[in-house]
């Protein structure tokens, strides 16, 4: 019985120490993985993370200047199309001077009128001035002055008191000097042709005076409008007024 127990006892003894002995192979077979660089692998790669961030900083500043130049670029472009927008409005209003293709007009007295007795004339109608308006216009004048005076879209031509005056400006002498801007110089060969076979030249013919219509110029100036425009009927609109 002593035998059984001692035998019983050896063999416990025995299962116990070969599980120990198991246990410490497998952990010696599968060793915990640790970090074995030396002190200069560390610096090296913390030296490397180091780069990396820098270069991340870097990249960060540059997006954020590019993002500030093309704010500031968006805003000059705003800046800029609100004055060519303006500079265009005071174009079409007749505030700047132009210069283009065109032709020049000189309207004279008829000299021929001297040999037969006749005075020489020395006033211009205003429904002259005005007829010869409409036939520019409707050759595809751009810009027109007379007598150094611009013609604008509100400009006035009457007669007061015997002068013919052009929004205020009086027409004493002659010759007179028409001054016409085209879109190009193709459109200032035509209206150089129309205008010597229109009836606006038999018309200031009756009245005594010539139309002498100058060779196209590529160069013809027409002044700014120098009278202040006049707005009528218009109020400026309230913030917040929705209208």
């Amino acid at each position: 019985m002593d035998k059984k127990k001692v035998n019983l006892s050896f063999t416990i003894i025995a299962t116990v120490i070969g599980f120990m002995i198991a246990v410490q192979f497998q952990t010696i077979k599968k060793p915990v993985d640790r970090d074995t660089r030396d002190i200069w692998e560390l610096r090296a790669a913390l030296l490397k993370e180091k780069e990396l961030q820098s270069n991340l900083v870097t990249q960060i500043r540059s997006t954020e200047e590019k993002l500030a130049a093309y704010e500031s670029k968006r805003k000059q472009s705003k800046e800029q199309a609100l004055r060519e927008t303006l500079d265009e409005l005071k174009s079409e209003a007749g505030l700047t001077e132009i210069i283009g293709p065109g032709i020049t007009i000189m309207i004279e007295p008829v000299m021929e009128d001297i040999k037969l007795g006749k005075p020489l004339a020395n006033v211009i109608s205003p429904d002259l001035l005005q007829r010869l308006l409409n036939e520019l216009n409707m050759y595809e004048a751009e810009y027109v002055s007379i007598d150094g005076q611009r013609i604008i879209n509100t400009t006035v031509i009457r007669d007061i008191n015997g002068e013919t005056k052009i929004d205020g400006h009086s027409i004493k002498k002659l010759p007179v000097e028409v001054k016409v801007v085209t879109a190009d110089q193709g459109t200032a060969e035509k209206i150089y042709n129309r205008m010597n076979v229109s009836k606006a030249r038999d018309e200031f013919f009756i009245e005594s005076l010539r139309l002498n219509i100058k060779k196209p110029n590529p160069n013809i100036t027409v002044p700014a409008y120098s009278n202040p425009i006049r707005i009528q009927y218009l109020e400026p609109v309230k913030e917040g007024s929705g209208s």
